[in-house]
């Protein structure tokens, strides 16, 4: 048995919440790279670069990447060896929300109840999402999640007999009815099978995974390739004024389900598909 302190957690998740909003991901800088060199529009090409120069100004001057500083998202991937002290967990990672929220002068966009929206003025509570591993170590991932492109997601309750094929048309259906509004290009997380929440949030999870990571399941793995090329012949291309790149990357993730049911998630996100991954 392993004893972690929850200060760890909250220094964590403070530093971890300003990193994810003032530096873009490796995976993410890569895939911006590949896309300004290989878009055939010129201005397409214009917006990658002028999308790309933001991100370095970010960096060097402290500045978040996007004004939306979003909902801090936060995975806890637990050890079952391992004992937490000095406090409980939740508390721990809603006060690293609050102090990287503070301190990294990052935009407090969170209501307390969905209809009367008093702000928080605190951007918590984060929603977290637990699950317990083998092991004696915590991995935590920091998602904030901008709203422009979180509406723009969908979820599906598909028949079994609409197969492959329907959730194809599904993932599509929600690209196009988002066009310009998720800010593309945009980074396309589905869920596929268990229930309706549980595909919902293998789609969350699925934008945490790097872009140049395919899925470790070959039919998957094709999955991911043959709707990112199909995307990207959409034309909504950057800034949804087009071109040849709409997405940066389609990531996907499976799960068992009923025999009566085929639910699909499509969870977009934008250019920037903030993460920040750390394990204590």
């Amino acid at each position: 048995m392993r004893a972690v302190d929850v200060s760890r957690i909250t220094e964590a998740i403070k530093e971890m919440c300003i990193e994810a909003n003032h530096y873009l991901s490796e995976d993410m800088k890569c895939a911006m790279g590949t896309a300004a060199a290989g878009e055939k529009s010129a201005l397409g090409r214009q917006i990658l670069g002028q999308l790309q120069e933001n991100m370095r100004i970010a960096g060097e001057d402290m500045i978040p990447i996007c004004q939306d500083t979003g909902m801090a998202v936060v995975f806890m991937e637990v050890g079952q060896d391992v004992h937490f002290e000095g406090g409980l967990l939740e508390e721990a990672v809603n006060e690293g929300v609050r102090q990287g929220y503070k301190e990294g002068f990052l935009r407090k966009s969170i209501v307390r109840d969905p209809i009367e929206r008093e702000n928080t003025k605190d951007n918590t509570p984060a929603v977290i999402h637990y699950s317990i591993v083998s092991g004696e170590s915590v991995k935590i991932t920091v998602a904030p999640k901008g709203f422009g492109s979180e509406n723009m997601s969908r979820v599906f309750m598909l028949k079994p007999s609409d197969g492959i094929e329907g959730v194809k048309e599904a993932v599509l259906t929600a690209v196009r009815d988002a066009g310009p509004n998720a800010c593309p290009p945009m980074v396309v997380g589905v869920g596929i099978g268990g229930t309706f929440e549980k595909c919902a949030l293998m789609a969350k999870h699925a934008l945490a995974r790097p872009v140049d990571k395919r899925s470790a399941i070959p039919y998957v793995s094709r999955l991911e390739e043959e709707l990112l090329d199909r995307i990207n012949c959409s034309g909504i291309g950057p800034g949804g004024l087009g071109g040849t790149t709409t997405a940066l990357g389609v990531n996907i993730e499976t799960y068992p389900t009923h025999i009566a049911g085929l639910p699909v998630a499509v969870n977009i996100c934008c250019h920037v598909n903030r993460h920040a991954v750390r394990v204590i």
